[in-house]
């Protein structure tokens, strides 16, 4: 069979993924699905990235780490834009058929608590959204036991020769990390010592402010578009989200940046 770029790329079937639940349907839901839809399929490629990342940070790859990381910020850059067509969304223009989400809420999306748990927002009472036994509970438990890209990344510091405390490196990985004063010192010392890795810390730190970017310009638009709303699926909308602010995923990066 001769293939296409429609039947590469499932275009097909692709097109039947967005099927909107008001009557008419009501103009503005169309866009929706396709901005949420388009959000999980990014979520996907960037848990394909990250995991290509904990395996070259395993490896010892340095430039290709590199690589990844820029991909990966850039990524969250496109995620920031799409914000902006969301936001053409009038509160009317949502209410026309917000009450057909019923109960679904982007809080039940499981890629997205799986790119949490990887960064170390670790939380084992979010697995309580999912079925036991079923395939998204069975993915978040795996990456709950699993070490975060930040522990991905202190075992390459210990491999490249730096002195990661042993403890660090032997923690209880469903638990989140907190920031470390020896981590700290080594970090220090990579920049003023180790150019290349201090790149990587910089692209490290590129990542935390694009999805704390991502994370502000999500709240703004929700409040713009329902106030102080309850959330779908009953949670507690804007106030829950500000609550996510300024909270970044690698704290001893940024704890380090009075000290040169």
């Amino acid at each position: 069979m001769t293939v296409t770029y429609s039947s590469y790329l499932k275009v097909d079937e692709l097109l039947q993924c967005q099927q909107p639940l008001s009557e008419g349907p009501e103009h503005d839901e169309l866009l929706f699905i396709v901005i949420h839809q388009s959000y999980e399929l990014w979520f996907k490629q960037l848990l394909h990235e990250l995991d290509f990342l904990v395996r070259l940070f395993n490896d010892g790859e340095r430039n290709r780490a590199l690589h990844t990381l820029k991909r990966v910020d850039t990524i969250y850059r496109t995620l920031i834009q799409q914000v902006d067509i969301l936001e053409t969304l009038t509160p009317l223009e949502f209410m026309s058929f917000r009450d057909r989400l019923s109960t679904a809420s982007g809080f039940q999306s499981y890629q997205f608590r799986e790119l949490e748990f990887l960064y170390g927002a670790k939380d084992a009472k979010k697995l309580s959204n999912y079925e036991p036994g079923s395939e998204h509970y069975n993915r978040l438990q795996k990456r709950l036991q699993a070490p975060t890209l930040w522990d991905a990344f202190l075992r390459f510091l210990a491999h490249e020769g730096h002195d990661i405390p042993r403890a660090e490196l032997e923690r209880d990985f469903s638990q989140v990390a907190a920031p470390s004063t020896a981590v700290q010192h080594v970090l220090i010392d990579v920049y003023r010592n180790d150019p290349l890795v201090s790149e990587i810390c910089e692209a490290l730190v590129d990542i935390d402010t694009s999805l704390q970017q991502w994370r502000y310009r999500h709240v703004k638009m929700v409040e713009r578009t329902i106030g102080s709303k309850m959330g779908t699926g009953g949670s507690s909308g804007v106030g829950y989200l500000q609550g996510t602010l300024f909270r970044p995923i690698f704290p001893d990066l940024w704890a380090i940046r009075s000290e040169f």
